[in-house]
Protein backbone atom coordinates (compact mmCIF):
# COMPACT_ATOMS: atom_id res chain seq x y z
CA UNK A 1 0.00 0.00 0.00
CA UNK A 2 1.04 3.52 -0.50
CA UNK A 3 2.88 5.55 2.54
CA UNK A 4 1.11 7.78 4.38
CA UNK A 5 1.65 10.82 6.72
CA UNK A 6 -0.09 11.30 9.70
CA UNK A 7 -4.21 11.42 9.19
CA UNK A 8 -5.04 10.06 5.78
CA UNK A 9 -2.91 12.18 3.31
CA UNK A 10 -0.17 10.00 1.12
CA UNK A 11 2.89 10.64 1.54
CA UNK A 12 6.47 10.56 -0.55
CA UNK A 13 8.47 7.71 -0.35
CA UNK A 14 12.39 8.20 0.54
CA UNK A 15 13.15 6.58 -3.32
CA UNK A 16 10.73 8.64 -4.90
CA UNK A 17 11.87 12.27 -3.27
CA UNK A 18 15.30 10.80 -4.52
CA UNK A 19 14.13 10.49 -8.14
CA UNK A 20 12.20 13.93 -7.64
CA UNK A 21 15.57 15.81 -6.50
CA UNK A 22 17.66 14.03 -9.04
CA UNK A 23 15.44 15.36 -11.87
CA UNK A 24 15.64 18.77 -10.11
CA UNK A 25 19.33 18.29 -9.96
CA UNK A 26 20.01 17.25 -13.46
CA UNK A 27 17.73 20.23 -14.92
CA UNK A 28 19.45 22.81 -12.63
CA UNK A 29 22.48 21.82 -14.13
CA UNK A 30 21.25 21.72 -17.78
CA UNK A 31 20.34 25.15 -17.37
CA UNK A 32 23.05 26.88 -15.03
CA UNK A 33 26.16 25.16 -16.48
CA UNK A 34 26.37 27.48 -19.82
CA UNK A 35 25.97 30.85 -17.69
CA UNK A 36 29.58 29.54 -16.14
CA UNK A 37 31.15 28.16 -19.22
CA UNK A 38 30.66 32.02 -20.57
CA UNK A 39 31.68 33.55 -17.37
CA UNK A 40 34.84 31.19 -17.55
CA UNK A 41 35.23 32.44 -21.33
CA UNK A 42 35.22 35.79 -20.48
CA UNK A 43 37.33 35.63 -17.53
CA UNK A 44 40.15 33.52 -19.46
CA UNK A 45 39.92 36.28 -22.49
CA UNK A 46 40.54 39.13 -19.51
CA UNK A 47 43.11 37.14 -17.59
CA UNK A 48 44.25 34.17 -19.41
CA UNK A 49 44.63 31.43 -17.31
CA UNK A 50 48.37 30.09 -16.57
CA UNK A 51 49.11 26.96 -16.90
CA UNK A 52 48.90 24.97 -13.62
CA UNK A 53 46.78 27.10 -12.18
CA UNK A 54 42.97 26.39 -10.98
CA UNK A 55 39.93 28.09 -11.18
CA UNK A 56 36.66 27.55 -9.97
CA UNK A 57 33.57 26.11 -12.02
CA UNK A 58 30.13 25.39 -11.08
CA UNK A 59 27.13 23.67 -12.59
CA UNK A 60 24.68 25.13 -10.62
CA UNK A 61 24.57 22.33 -8.38
CA UNK A 62 28.30 22.38 -6.84
CA UNK A 63 31.72 24.25 -7.24
CA UNK A 64 34.58 22.24 -8.49
CA UNK A 65 38.24 23.05 -8.78
CA UNK A 66 39.23 22.65 -12.55
CA UNK A 67 43.07 22.39 -13.57
CA UNK A 68 44.39 24.65 -16.41
CA UNK A 69 46.30 22.15 -18.76
CA UNK A 70 49.71 22.28 -19.78
CA UNK A 71 50.04 23.64 -22.91
CA UNK A 72 46.28 22.38 -23.95
CA UNK A 73 45.36 25.29 -26.64
CA UNK A 74 41.88 23.46 -27.75
CA UNK A 75 40.82 23.34 -23.85
CA UNK A 76 37.16 24.72 -23.84
CA UNK A 77 38.34 27.57 -21.31
CA UNK A 78 41.00 28.82 -23.91
CA UNK A 79 39.09 28.39 -27.18
CA UNK A 80 39.75 31.63 -28.80
CA UNK A 81 36.91 34.28 -29.57
CA UNK A 82 36.63 37.77 -28.95
CA UNK A 83 33.49 38.73 -26.83
CA UNK A 84 32.29 42.38 -25.89
CA UNK A 85 29.75 41.04 -23.31
CA UNK A 86 27.84 38.02 -22.08
CA UNK A 87 25.32 38.00 -24.76
CA UNK A 88 27.78 38.20 -27.52
CA UNK A 89 29.69 35.31 -26.06
CA UNK A 90 26.38 32.94 -26.00
CA UNK A 91 25.85 34.36 -29.66
CA UNK A 92 29.28 33.73 -31.03
CA UNK A 93 30.15 30.51 -29.21
CA UNK A 94 27.05 28.76 -30.47
CA UNK A 95 27.97 29.88 -34.13
CA UNK A 96 31.24 28.85 -33.94
CA UNK A 97 31.56 25.66 -31.65
CA UNK A 98 28.06 24.65 -31.36
CA UNK A 99 25.32 24.53 -28.96
CA UNK A 100 26.42 21.51 -27.12
CA UNK A 101 29.88 23.78 -26.41
CA UNK A 102 27.57 25.55 -24.05
CA UNK A 103 27.87 22.39 -21.47
CA UNK A 104 31.43 22.05 -21.65
CA UNK A 105 32.82 20.39 -18.53
CA UNK A 106 29.16 18.98 -17.67
CA UNK A 107 29.82 15.60 -17.22
CA UNK A 108 32.65 14.80 -14.70
CA UNK A 109 31.33 17.44 -12.28
CA UNK A 110 27.78 15.53 -12.68
CA UNK A 111 29.17 12.49 -11.35
CA UNK A 112 29.41 13.85 -8.01
CA UNK A 113 27.13 16.89 -7.89
CA UNK A 114 24.17 15.03 -8.51
CA UNK A 115 24.40 12.32 -6.08
CA UNK A 116 25.51 14.69 -3.84
CA UNK A 117 22.52 16.94 -4.22
CA UNK A 118 20.22 13.39 -3.81
CA UNK A 119 21.51 12.89 -0.61
CA UNK A 120 21.08 16.26 0.44
CA UNK A 121 17.28 16.90 -0.19
CA UNK A 122 16.41 13.75 0.83
CA UNK A 123 18.19 13.78 4.20
CA UNK A 124 16.46 17.75 4.85
CA UNK A 125 13.16 16.08 4.01
CA UNK A 126 13.45 13.17 6.05
CA UNK A 127 15.41 15.49 8.85
CA UNK A 128 12.56 18.07 8.90
CA UNK A 129 9.92 15.95 8.90
CA UNK A 130 11.11 13.99 11.89
CA UNK A 131 11.87 17.27 14.04
CA UNK A 132 8.14 18.68 13.38
CA UNK A 133 6.69 15.16 13.92
CA UNK A 134 8.96 14.73 17.51
CA UNK A 135 10.33 17.94 18.92
CA UNK A 136 6.41 19.91 18.53
CA UNK A 137 7.98 23.06 19.86
CA UNK A 138 10.65 23.54 17.27
CA UNK A 139 8.54 23.21 14.70
CA UNK A 140 9.32 26.94 13.68
CA UNK A 141 12.96 25.97 13.54
CA UNK A 142 13.10 22.96 11.95
CA UNK A 143 13.43 23.87 8.23
CA UNK A 144 16.49 25.85 9.83
CA UNK A 145 17.93 22.66 12.16
CA UNK A 146 17.52 19.92 9.30
CA UNK A 147 18.88 22.33 6.85
CA UNK A 148 22.09 22.84 8.30
CA UNK A 149 22.36 18.98 9.44
CA UNK A 150 21.34 17.64 6.18
CA UNK A 151 24.11 20.16 4.06
CA UNK A 152 27.17 19.21 7.11
CA UNK A 153 26.36 15.35 5.97
CA UNK A 154 26.50 16.01 2.20
CA UNK A 155 29.76 18.06 2.79
CA UNK A 156 31.26 16.04 4.63
CA UNK A 157 30.39 12.89 2.45
CA UNK A 158 31.29 14.85 -0.77
CA UNK A 159 34.63 16.74 0.40
CA UNK A 160 37.29 13.68 -0.35
CA UNK A 161 36.05 13.24 -3.73
CA UNK A 162 36.82 16.73 -4.80
CA UNK A 163 40.01 16.83 -3.41
CA UNK A 164 40.66 13.11 -5.32
CA UNK A 165 39.04 14.27 -8.28
CA UNK A 166 41.47 17.33 -8.02
CA UNK A 167 44.91 15.18 -7.74
CA UNK A 168 43.63 12.72 -10.30
CA UNK A 169 42.87 15.37 -13.11
CA UNK A 170 46.16 17.14 -12.36
CA UNK A 171 48.03 13.53 -12.64
CA UNK A 172 45.96 12.68 -15.42
CA UNK A 173 44.80 9.76 -13.96
CA UNK A 174 41.82 7.91 -15.05
CA UNK A 175 38.96 7.17 -12.99
CA UNK A 176 39.83 3.26 -13.08
CA UNK A 177 43.35 4.36 -11.44
CA UNK A 178 41.21 6.07 -8.67
CA UNK A 179 42.02 3.18 -5.46
CA UNK A 180 46.21 4.28 -6.37
CA UNK A 181 44.86 7.50 -5.71
CA UNK A 182 43.16 7.18 -2.64
CA UNK A 183 46.15 5.03 -1.15
CA UNK A 184 48.80 7.52 -1.87
CA UNK A 185 46.98 10.22 -0.45
CA UNK A 186 45.76 8.39 2.90
CA UNK A 187 49.57 6.79 3.00
CA UNK A 188 51.51 9.94 2.56
CA UNK A 189 49.15 12.32 4.30
CA UNK A 190 46.39 10.06 6.73
CA UNK A 191 43.23 10.12 6.66
CA UNK A 192 42.03 13.38 7.66
CA UNK A 193 43.95 14.80 4.74
CA UNK A 194 40.90 13.33 2.48
CA UNK A 195 39.03 16.33 4.60
CA UNK A 196 41.33 18.93 4.07
CA UNK A 197 39.58 22.38 3.46
CA UNK A 198 36.23 21.13 4.65
CA UNK A 199 36.52 23.49 7.06
CA UNK A 200 35.84 26.75 5.17
CA UNK A 201 32.95 24.55 2.95
CA UNK A 202 31.30 24.20 6.09
CA UNK A 203 31.75 27.67 7.11
CA UNK A 204 29.66 29.24 3.43
CA UNK A 205 27.58 25.89 3.08
CA UNK A 206 25.46 25.52 6.15
CA UNK A 207 24.70 29.10 7.35
CA UNK A 208 23.96 29.33 3.48
CA UNK A 209 21.00 25.99 3.62
CA UNK A 210 19.93 26.79 7.20
CA UNK A 211 18.90 30.23 5.99
CA UNK A 212 17.74 29.32 2.88
CA UNK A 213 15.35 26.34 4.21
CA UNK A 214 13.96 29.12 6.85
CA UNK A 215 12.90 31.86 4.34
CA UNK A 216 12.32 29.10 1.98
CA UNK A 217 9.71 27.50 4.03
CA UNK A 218 8.48 31.04 5.51
CA UNK A 219 8.21 32.85 2.44
CA UNK A 220 5.86 30.00 1.11
CA UNK A 221 3.51 29.74 3.56
CA UNK A 222 3.50 33.73 3.31
CA UNK A 223 2.80 34.25 -0.14
CA UNK A 224 0.59 31.13 -0.78
CA UNK A 225 -1.92 33.12 2.28
CA UNK A 226 -1.17 36.77 0.24
CA UNK A 227 -1.92 35.26 -3.17
CA UNK A 228 -4.18 32.62 -2.11
CA UNK A 229 -2.18 30.28 -4.20
CA UNK A 230 -1.25 26.88 -3.30
CA UNK A 231 2.08 26.37 -1.63
CA UNK A 232 3.28 23.75 -4.18
CA UNK A 233 2.03 26.09 -7.05
CA UNK A 234 5.25 26.01 -9.40
CA UNK A 235 4.90 29.95 -9.35
CA UNK A 236 5.26 30.30 -5.82
CA UNK A 237 8.17 27.73 -5.22
CA UNK A 238 10.17 29.12 -8.13
CA UNK A 239 9.69 32.43 -6.96
CA UNK A 240 10.36 32.17 -3.10
CA UNK A 241 13.19 29.65 -4.31
CA UNK A 242 14.98 32.52 -5.67
CA UNK A 243 14.85 35.00 -3.43
CA UNK A 244 15.34 32.70 -0.23
CA UNK A 245 18.47 31.68 -2.22
CA UNK A 246 19.58 35.47 -3.15
CA UNK A 247 19.33 36.40 0.43
CA UNK A 248 21.29 33.41 1.85
CA UNK A 249 23.49 33.83 -0.83
CA UNK A 250 24.32 37.58 -0.07
CA UNK A 251 24.76 37.08 3.95
CA UNK A 252 27.22 34.59 3.39
CA UNK A 253 29.43 35.58 0.25
CA UNK A 254 32.16 36.47 2.73
CA UNK A 255 32.69 33.15 3.87
CA UNK A 256 32.50 31.82 0.32
CA UNK A 257 35.09 34.51 -0.89
CA UNK A 258 37.63 32.81 1.46
CA UNK A 259 36.41 29.54 0.44
CA UNK A 260 36.99 29.70 -2.86
CA UNK A 261 40.46 31.35 -2.19
CA UNK A 262 41.65 28.47 -0.18
CA UNK A 263 40.13 26.15 -2.47
CA UNK A 264 42.30 27.65 -5.48
CA UNK A 265 45.30 27.72 -3.11
CA UNK A 266 44.37 23.95 -2.03
CA UNK A 267 44.20 22.79 -5.79
CA UNK A 268 47.73 24.15 -7.02
CA UNK A 269 48.89 22.09 -3.90
CA UNK A 270 47.89 19.16 -5.29
CA UNK A 271 48.72 20.01 -8.43
CA UNK A 272 52.36 20.49 -7.70
CA UNK A 273 52.77 17.40 -5.38
CA UNK A 274 53.71 19.68 -2.64
CA UNK A 275 52.96 19.03 1.34
CA UNK A 276 50.07 21.30 2.06
CA UNK A 277 51.00 24.27 4.90
CA UNK A 278 49.17 25.01 7.90
CA UNK A 279 45.96 26.38 6.62
CA UNK A 280 45.31 29.91 7.93
CA UNK A 281 42.34 30.34 9.70
CA UNK A 282 39.30 31.75 8.20
CA UNK A 283 40.09 34.94 10.15
CA UNK A 284 43.39 35.16 8.81
CA UNK A 285 42.28 35.11 5.31
CA UNK A 286 39.56 37.41 5.96
CA UNK A 287 42.24 39.67 7.45
CA UNK A 288 45.02 39.00 4.55
CA UNK A 289 41.49 39.72 2.13
CA UNK A 290 40.77 43.22 4.02
CA UNK A 291 44.38 44.23 4.18
CA UNK A 292 44.53 43.89 0.23
CA UNK A 293 41.86 44.68 -1.25
CA UNK A 294 39.65 46.79 1.47
CA UNK A 295 36.31 45.47 2.82
CA UNK A 296 34.72 45.13 -0.47
CA UNK A 297 36.97 42.22 -1.21
CA UNK A 298 35.27 40.06 1.23
CA UNK A 299 32.42 40.78 -1.72
CA UNK A 300 34.29 40.42 -4.84
CA UNK A 301 32.14 38.55 -7.26
CA UNK A 302 28.92 39.80 -5.39
CA UNK A 303 26.56 39.99 -8.83
CA UNK A 304 27.86 36.45 -10.98
CA UNK A 305 27.26 34.85 -7.47
CA UNK A 306 23.85 36.16 -7.20
CA UNK A 307 22.97 35.63 -10.75
CA UNK A 308 24.14 32.06 -10.48
CA UNK A 309 22.58 31.28 -7.63
CA UNK A 310 18.99 32.74 -8.19
CA UNK A 311 18.36 31.01 -11.17
CA UNK A 312 19.52 27.67 -9.86
CA UNK A 313 18.16 27.60 -6.58
CA UNK A 314 14.46 28.58 -8.34
CA UNK A 315 15.17 25.77 -10.58
CA UNK A 316 16.34 23.00 -8.20
CA UNK A 317 13.66 23.45 -5.75
CA UNK A 318 10.42 24.05 -7.89
CA UNK A 319 11.77 21.02 -9.71
CA UNK A 320 11.41 19.27 -6.62
CA UNK A 321 8.52 20.52 -5.56
CA UNK A 322 6.48 19.42 -8.71
CA UNK A 323 8.65 15.98 -8.62
CA UNK A 324 7.22 15.38 -4.85
CA UNK A 325 3.70 15.99 -6.37
CA UNK A 326 3.63 14.58 -8.88
CA UNK A 327 4.23 10.99 -6.80
CA UNK A 328 1.68 12.63 -4.00
CA UNK A 329 -1.24 12.61 -6.79
CA UNK A 330 0.72 9.21 -8.28
CA UNK A 331 0.21 7.44 -4.26
CA UNK A 332 -3.42 8.74 -3.99
CA UNK A 333 -4.16 7.77 -6.89
CA UNK A 334 -2.76 4.40 -6.16
CA UNK A 335 -4.37 4.17 -2.66
CA UNK A 336 -8.02 5.02 -3.97
CA UNK A 337 -7.60 2.27 -6.52
CA UNK A 338 -6.83 -0.02 -4.31
CA UNK A 339 -9.58 0.78 -1.20
CA UNK A 340 -11.95 0.22 -4.83
CA UNK A 341 -10.21 -3.05 -5.11
CA UNK A 342 -11.51 -4.65 -1.73
CA UNK A 343 -9.56 -7.06 0.32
Amino acid sequence: PAPRTRGSAPAITPIQQMIASCSGAILTSLFVTPLDVVKIRLQAQKHPFPKGKCFVYCNGLMDHICVCENGNSKAWYKAPGHFTGTLDAFMKIIRREGLRSLWSGLPPTLVMAVPATVIYFTCYDQLCAALRANVGGLSEQAPLLAGAIARLGSATVISPLELIRTKMQAQKQSYGQLSECVRSAVHNEGWLSLWRGLGPTLLRDVPFSALYWYNYEWGKRWLSTRCNWGESSFLVTFTVGALSGSVAAVLTLPFDVVKTRRQVELGELQIMNLPAKVSPTTYHVMKRIVTENGVKGLFAGFLPRLIKVAPACAIMISTYEYGKAFFRQHNRERAAALLRAGP
